[in-house]
């Protein structure tokens, strides 16, 4: 029997979702976004003074090792292949980050190889401090002093707006330490940026004849009596109307720079002292070689706690944080009809790749609950049991 479906957000969880229960079932698919554009954060738009293609709330690299993750995206789009070079402004000079063997020899003035590298900074090392249990205690096991002071202290405090001994080692053990000369930011097997920009490639997600979208419009509380299921991947807090309290997020906020030619000669560059207001400049023409362009875009981005009418974009995921989430999770579990999913949704960090495999995965998991007359689930399986974690 056909119903009608409700899901909020037209960002990359929605709109597969939605594509998903639209392609394997017979229901009527209604997507609701805030924002007067889909794509979520992943919105792109072309500048009316430039025409360079700009990732309007910051850069995104699609990136996976999935395989069936990178021809779900190419069903919707061309992608083109591009690999993201970052490079650190610091105090001691510019280098190429993550930290690998050229940092090292250039940072030391050295001529390592592989092997020598590896040894060198192992002197440098604190490792004798067991487990580590802060950003902090595992970049100097990893790191040594200097690198640690000189890469990801002052970046990570303008990023995060606490000292890093206050941040979880999982937050660092995302990024690579690497003693050959591979300098791409990330290791995954397929990397790209749809030629486009993302929102082409989400329109095409949701261009389907039982999906109707609707923008500028919030999905709230009192509509579902109007549909037989809600889907939400907004603010998890918001949907409870913050009655527990606030989960905390960062957000970016951005200045813009533009000029005639090249204004920095690199896609990103991180400012790592923290007597710059500003984390990082990304110029957006960069992002799409394929395209020649006489004049520039960059934007500074600075960090802060988000605040109300805010776009949250990176959870804290402090204990605290986490147990309050676990508290909302709860009241979660409560509800009838509605689901949470994504990013805002689940209050954890997730990649765009990921955020699509679990929308698919969770498609699968409500249509087979819905086929066994079951309720779907709350949460996509894929969360475990632990918040906490």
């Amino acid at each position: 029997m056909s119903a009608r479906i409700a899901i909020a957000g037209a960002g990359l969880s929605g709109a597969v979702l939605a594509r998903q229960l639209a392609e394997n079932s017979a229901h009527c698919i209604v997507v609701f976004d805030e924002r007067s554009h889909i794509g979520g954060n992943c919105h792109t738009e072309r500048d009316p003074a430039t025409g360079i293609l700009l990732h309007t709330y910051g850069p995104h690299i699609f990136h996976t090792d999935r395989e069936d993750i990178w021809r779900y995206v190419g069903r919707f789009a061309e992608f083109m292949p591009f690999l993201n070079r970052v490079k650190a402004v610091t105090p001691r000079g510019v280098f190429p980050i993550p930290v690998n063997l050229l940092t090292l020899n250039q940072f030391f003035g050295r001529t390592f190889n592989p092997a020598e590298a590896r040894a060198f900074l192992a002197t440098r090392c604190d490792r004798g401090a067991g487990e580590a249990r802060n950003f902090e205690e595992l970049a100097l096991q990893q790191f040594g002093r200097e690198l640690y002071e000189t890469f990801f202290y002052g970046y990570t405090k303008k990023q995060w707006g606490c000292e890093p001994r206050d941040l979880p080692a999982s937050i660092l053990a995302r990024m690579p330490l690497r003693f050959n000369y591979d300098d791409a930011y990330y290791n995954s097997r397929f990397q790209g940026i749809p030629r486009d920009g993302y929102t082409p490639l989400i329109r095409a997600i949701l261009d389907h004849p039982s999906i109707e979208l609707r923008l500028g419009e919030s999905l709230t509380r009192a509509a579902r009596g109007d549909f037989h299921h809600l889907f939400f991947s907004g603010p998890i807090d918001a949907w409870f109307q913050h009655s527990l309290g606030r989960l905390r997020y960062r957000t970016v906020h951005f200045q813009r720079l533009e000029g005639e030619g090249d204004l920095q000669g690199n896609p990103v560059l991180n400012y790592t002292d923290e007597n710059v207001p500003y984390t990082r400049v990304h110029e957006h023409k960069h992002f799409a070689p394929w395209e020649q362009h006489q004049r520039s875009v960059a934007f500074q981005e600075f960090s802060k706690a988000t605040e109300a009418g805010d776009s949250p974009y990176y959870p804290v995921r402090l204990l605290d944080d986490k147990k309050l989430f676990s508290s909302y999770r709860n009241l979660a579990a409560e509800e009838k009809g509605v689901s949470f999913l994504g990013r805002l949704g689940t209050y954890r960090y997730l990649n765009m790749d990921q955020v699509i495999a679990e929308a698919l995965d969770f498609s699968r998991e409500t249509l087979q609950a819905w086929s066994d007359n079951r309720p779907a689930p709350s949460f996509p399986h894929a969360m475990g049991n632990s918040v906490l974690s």
